[in-house]
């Protein structure tokens, strides 16, 4: 399997759909051995939901029904596959592999839950598109690969319609999670401008695609997030704990996730490809993977010195559930009997390439024992051959380099070559200061030398194939052990590094309630603030009776950093990481939505995104909204009437919802609407110019007459621009009467709603008896005075 996998994405996605718009989509990590099902109904025509997901796994195969069976609505996702992944190889397997009841029976026998577990037996009918397109996938596999998956041996998740925030991929592009917004322009020294860059301190590449996969898909659940930030507390109040993990995991090989793929798919019964060389790469990969797996089960020990008096929840489960497991022990002694002991897991190509021809213990196997005799001889006569040419052609400096696919060659230092090389020296390239080359009796040598080592990892296989079916019989437990190395990886090297590096108390320990407030005191953009030094920290606080903050201010004066940074906090906190604020609590959002630029691009989808926050469907009470400069790229007044109508709708959806605008005169609405919360970035004029201070405050403010001074800097005649101040004092005029008018006649709503906000706060305040007493009374004191 490791042909497939490479280093970049490794999921083959099946997608199958009905005429309800009801999506099925299995996606088979061939990496890490894992199976995660959805099923959802599409709420939207432009089925957001599907390129979320399909953005979220980055597949490198998408199999697909045939278009002529499919309904009219099923053929939508194929026509979404076509449009947006043009790029990503489509298999279109026949009706009949979409099978819901062989995917249910697969699923069964290969889980390593059982199925009460998984919820397959209560929810069969329930996941039965999603069951479909977990038989298509894992035939086409198993079929395209040339192997079968081992029982049990794969993790199977149920996503449900989400079980995670759901975040779509034109937010993710927006809020710069995993990439920078102008990466084009920026070029790769800009990388760390994205939050999945300034987290990826992770040792391991499963750690490092955790990482990504938790900041696609924060997690919901209130008890997971504390115990990972239960976790953290540990860490960061026990240093020794902290840097014991950071060695220790330092031992485990950074492929470790890997090596499951060659328990988890057992190769078909061979035939005459048993003795092709491409069958020796296999057994060669094999081999590397016994051995790396040796090496992992020859750390756990030290893992579980380090673990052994934790308190945290999370790392007590981690020490019970693998440390305390006699299995891994059981296994480490079933490959000490074969695999000799001074074997480890080495990078270096020829060392790796030696091990993997000496794993077995010597007298097991003769023919392999002759083997190795071949493979030593023609590795000391390619050696011999080397320190002759030294002498004979005066080259002192000449060594000997090896590489997996061209085996030995020499390397000659430019230097050192008086006028041109022998003329039996072939093969000859220059590679920056030195020269690569090869000879006649070396390529011999060379072939001779591959022959023998191929002989060896064939032999070696089959010397292990008793090893390795009692591997595959506990596999289950290897995958646990994978996933438990991944998570620390996140937490320990990525979380817990990126905190430990900051000042005391520059990150804190976000709160979460059920139904509370979003409150975030000095706030700071987790990128930005990497990069300014002088970055101003800012609040937020948003809750059911006041559910909708209106950001003024001029152009530049840090409205879209302050929406940025907002979600990325919410972000932060929902993957179980401390927060850069002084204290924050939060209740759990299940989606975000952006509206970010200032053009509607219906190319790029941008505007797609703000009919789907329009959308009752798509938004619920617990999402959060963030939309930036709507109505912008219009004329001024169908400009304002859009941005006013939308936030009427945005209201009637109960959401958290901030809403930034150089519009000031939205500040209306919280005439009107008494839970529009308005606030504005600060700016002093001082000699007609614009100081930005980045600092957010309370009410409105209206900054007179900027574009106007704007205009005078451009050039414009004087008398154009007294006329046109003229002008805007008039519309300013009438726009304050109204805004006065609308104040008197709503005042008795609005004091209602202040006083709902000051009770939601003392409902999840923390404060003793007797405080929160004095604070209702002084409360219902400043009520009847009307001093609220």
């Amino acid at each position: 399997m490791e042909d497939a996998i490479g280093e970049g994405s490794s999921f083959v996605i099946g997608i199958i759909e009905n005429r309800a718009k009801e999506v099925g989509l299995a996606a088979l990590d061939l990496r890490s051995a894992s199976l995660h099902l959805s099923q959802y109904i599409e709420t939207s025509s432009s089925y957001q939901n599907t390129k979320t997901l399909l953005h979220f796994y980055d597949p490198i195969v998408i199999i697909i029904p045939p278009n002529k069976l499919a309904s009219n609505s099923a053929a939508a996702v194929t026509e979404l596959v076509d449009r947006f992944y043009a790029s990503v190889k489509k298999v279109v397997s026949a009706r009949g592999c979409f099978d819901d009841t062989k995917g249910a029976i697969l699923v069964k026998n290969l889980a390593t839950k059982e199925p009460s577990a998984l919820g397959l037996d209560t929810y069969y009918k329930q996941y039965y598109l999603c069951l479909a397109a977990a038989a298509a996938t894992i035939k086409w596999m198993e079929a395209e690969k040339g192997v079968v998956v081992t029982n049990h041996s794969l993790s199977v998740t149920f996503n449900g319609s989400f079980d995670h925030m759901n975040i779509d991929a034109t937010s993710v592009q927006n809020l710069e999670i995993i990439e920078p917004f102008h990466s084009a322009l920026l070029g790769t020294s800009n990388k760390k401008r994205s939050l999945f860059h300034m987290l990826k301190t992770t040792k391991t590449t499963g750690g490092t695609r955790l990482l990504r996969a938790n900041l696609l898909q924060p997690l919901k659940d209130i008890e997971t997030i504390n115990a990972r930030l239960d976790c953290l507390d540990e860490l960061m109040s026990k240093e020794q704990l902290f840097y014991g993990l950071c060695q220790v995991l330092r031992k485990f090989p950074k492929e470790t996730d890997r090596v499951l793929c060659h328990f988890c798919f057992k190769p078909k019964k061979v035939t005459n490809e048993a003795l092709s060389v491409d069958h020796a790469k296999k057994s060669q990969v094999l081999v590397s993977s016994v051995i790396l797996l040796k090496t992992t089960l020859d750390a756990l020990p030290l893992l579980s010195k380090v673990l052994k008096d934790v308190e945290s929840l999370l790392l007590s489960n981690i020490y019970k559930s693998v440390c305390g497991n006699e299995k891994y022990d059981l296994i480490k002694t079933r490959i000490g009997d074969v695999i000799d002991e001074d074997v480890l897991h080495a990078c270096v190509p020829f060392v790796a390439c030696t091990q993997q021809c000496f794993a077995v213990k010597a007298g097991i196997d003769g023919l392999l024992d002759i083997s190795r005799r071949s493979f030593c001889d023609t590795s000391e006569a390619i050696h011999n051959l080397a320190n002759k040419y030294r002498e004979d052609f005066k080259l002192p400096n000449l060594k000997l380099s090896y590489k997996n696919r061209q085996g030995f060659h020499f390397v000659i230092p430019q230097k050192n070559i008086q006028g041109k090389l022998p003329n039996k020296f072939i093969q000859v390239v220059k590679h920056g200061n030195n020269i690569h080359c090869s000879t006649l009796e070396l390529a011999s040598l060379n072939a001779r030398n591959k022959s023998a080592a191929a002989e060896c990892y064939t032999r070696t296989e089959i010397c292990l194939e008793e090893l390795m079916d009692f591997i595959r019989e506990n596999v289950s437990v290897l995958t646990l052990l994978a996933e438990v190395l991944c998570l620390l990886d996140m937490i320990v090297n990525s979380f817990a590094h990126m905190i430990s590096t900051k000042p005391v108390d520059r990150y804190t320990r976000p709160e979460f309630t059920e139904n509370g407030p979003m409150a975030i005191d000095s706030g700071r953009h987790p990128i930005l603030e990497n990069i300014h030094n002088d970055f101003v920290a800012n609040n937020i606080f948003l809750s059911e009776a006041s559910n909708m903050a209106i950001v003024t201010g001029p152009n530049m004066s840090g409205k879209s950093t302050y929406l940025q940074q907002v979600c990325l906090i919410v972000i932060l906190a929902q993957v179980g990481c401390y927060v850069p604020a002084r204290f924050s609590t939060l209740r759990v959002v299940d989606r975000i939505f952006t509206r970010m630029g200032a053009v509607d691009n219906l190319e790029s989808n941008s505007s797609t995104a703000q009919i789907a926050i329009l959308t009752k469907h798509s938004v619920g009470c617990r999402s959060l909204i963030v939309m930036d400069e709507l109505g912008r790229a219009t004329s001024s007044t169908d400009g304002f009437a859009i941005a006013w109508s939308c936030c009427e709708h945005l209201l009637s959806l109960k959401a958290y919802t901030i809403f930034a605008t150089h519009m000031e005169n939205l500040s209306e609405l919280a005439t009107i609407y008494p839970n529009v919360k308005i606030l504005h970035f600060h700016v002093d004029l001082r000699n007609n110019h614009l100081d930005f201070k980045f600092n957010l405050k309370e009410g409105p403010r209206h900054v007179p007459h900027y574009g106007l001074l704007l205009a005078e800097v451009a050039g414009l005649p004087s008398s154009v621009i007294e006329t046109a101040r003229m002008i805007t004092s008039k519309i300013i005029e009438k726009e304050v009467t109204r805004m006065e008018l609308n104040c008197l006649q709503h005042h008795s709503v609005q004091k209602a709603y202040l006083v709902a906000q000051r009770l939601i706060c003392l409902k999840y305040s923390n404060q003793d008896e007797e405080m929160i007493r004095q604070a209702l009374s002084n409360l219902k004191e400043c009520y009847l005075e009307d001093k609220l």
